[in-house]
């Protein structure tokens, strides 16, 4: 078999996964993880990418001990948004800031007061938040003046990486998509916007697509390491959602039908695949965003809070990761539909205590405080559950498709009860796995790269052959009536 190395950073923790290619399967095998999180420093939010590096060698070794020169490629997925500053010598200018940041509050509505909102969306496709790169460059051009006229490059935290492993500074399309300042059907940077808010532009990069080669690994970290200096280093689909897509099985709908993927972790992102993006006016009141794929397709998606509720809760309570399960369990038996939140309202996003902000929603809205670990965390998958179903219902208005199931991927898939709450709430199949949809888009898309797959339709068999899945069927339809009529209500509640 011919290993292949795919590191995949998600907002909680990183790995670096071997990937056994026998030419029609993936056996993956997990080599190194490792906790990722902000780091505060003073009054901000940041990443510790010097720490990031720290554990990637401590991952190559264990690498190059295992497979020495056999091992053929290697690539990096992570979240979107984030990004860092580099000098002309490849040093960093700052520590990057993380997306969570309280910098960026308050940027977005001073924006859209310069520019609206139908010309932003024109010339990105992407849907608004606070947190999206255009509004964190002008967060730091405010806080400080001259540090983006200061920089050679911006690199998105994956492109990064690549940096430290070939010296590439390119940036991939996937990623790129996602600052909301790349331009969705030119597939170039949106200068004329950047420019129109006072942002300079000779700091981009060059974009490359999915699959694209990037160099070979640096000297000195494939001596570090024990790996060839061969060993090619090829950018996947960087953005850890788009690696996600591509990394979707191939599941049997009646002819016509579509699937919708429900990449699921600390975000939830709740879409479909198009040819092209989706530009409507309906898009945009809807706030869908388009992010790039495979081949210059899109995901036409929507954010969702996510898994981030209960990781918050979690880590409140005080308990490590090892009693997830034991809180999903004790969820299960807890009453149901007692209370519910709007997971997209923004006292959510970076509470100090998420068990307080839960408390503070259900007592503004006149619903019964949980009082218990279970109640806490039924509330958050209860609620996960019906923003799902109003997002499909969404998607299928704004696209006119017909969706026959879902296809949930990623670390929340292990999720039984979310899983079953989520087919019950749609009234739809749901087709749980692959549970690590991420890293095998990753290493499909350097096999692709290394012309040993040749499209899109052959990846999804192949991850289809790769993968465990699981069918959860809908079912206790009325008392999911009853509560989407009740959340639709809360979702309306003022968002301030």
């Amino acid at each position: 078999m011919r290993p292949s190395l795919a590191l995949d950073f998600g907002a909680e923790s990183g790995r670096l996964i071997a990937g056994l290619w026998d030419g029609t399967r993936f056996q993956l095998e997990e080599l190194h993880r490792f906790p990722t999180g902000g780091t505060p420093v003073g009054d901000s939010l940041r990443w510790d990418v010097a720490k990031f590096w720290r554990e990637i060698q401590t991952g190559l070794l264990i690498a190059g001990t295992r497979f020495g020169h056999e091992a053929v490629s290697i690539g990096a997925d992570t979240w979107g948004l984030d990004y860092v500053l580099l000098d002309g010598q490849g040093q960093l200018l700052e520590q990057p800031w993380h997306y969570r940041d309280r910098r960026n509050r308050g940027v977005l509505e001073s924006v859209t007061e310069q520019v609206s909102r139908e010309e932003i969306f024109a010339a990105s496709g992407v849907q608004f938040m606070e947190i999206n790169t255009l509004y964190q460059l002008l967060a730091s051009e405010a806080r400080h003046p001259g540090l983006l006229a200061r920089a050679d490059r911006l690199l998105m935290i994956p492109d990064y990486l690549h940096f430290l492993l070939s010296g590439s500074r390119d940036s991939e399309f996937t990623n790129a998509t996602t600052t909301q300042f790349f331009h969705p059907t030119r597939k170039t940077w949106a200068t004329e916007l950047l420019a129109k808010l006072g942002l300079p532009t000779t700091l981009l990069p060059n974009v490359v697509q999915p699959g694209s080669p990037l160099g070979m690994l640096l000297p000195e970290v494939a001596a570090h390491s024990g790996l060839s200096s061969r060993l090619q280093v090829i950018a996947p689909a960087t953005h850890d959602t788009g690696s996600a897509v591509a990394g979707l099985p191939q599941i049997d709908v009646p002819a016509g039908a579509h699937v919708a993927f429900l990449s699921s972790g600390t975000w939830s992102l709740l879409g479909v695949e198009l040819p092209a993006p989706n530009l409507s006016e309906a898009a945009l009141a809807g706030n869908f965003t388009n992010e790039g794929g495979l081949d210059g397709s899109y995901r036409f998606l929507k954010n969702v809070m996510g898994l981030w509720i209960v990781q918050e809760c979690r880590r409140a309570f005080g308990l490590d990761s090892s009693a997830y399960a034991d809180l999903v369990e004790a969820a299960r038996l807890a009453t149901p539909f007692r209370s519910l939140i709007d997971p997209d309202h923004p006292s959510f996003l970076n509470p100090e205590n998420m068990p307080k902000a839960i408390a503070a929603f259900c007592s503004t809205t006149a619903q019964p405080i949980p009082d218990s670990h279970a109640e806490f965390i039924r509330c958050a998958l209860e609620s996960l559950a019906l923003k799902y179903a109003r997002v499909l219902d969404s998607l299928r208005n704004i696209t006119g498709l017909p969706i026959a199931a879902v296809n949930i991927v990623g670390g929340g898939s292990r999720n039984r009860l979310l899983n079953q709450f989520t087919a019950d709430a749609c009234q739809l199949p749901v087709v749980a796995g692959p549970a690590e949809a991420t890293a095998l888009g990753n290493l499909l898309c350097q096999a692709r790269g290394r012309n040993e797959i040749r499209s899109a339709a052959e990846m999804k068999a192949i991850a289809r052959a790769s993968s465990s899945l699981e069918t959860h069927l809908p079912g206790n339809a009325g008392a999911w009536q009853d509560a989407a009529a009740r959340f639709a209500r809360l979702c309306a509640h003022p968002r301030n």
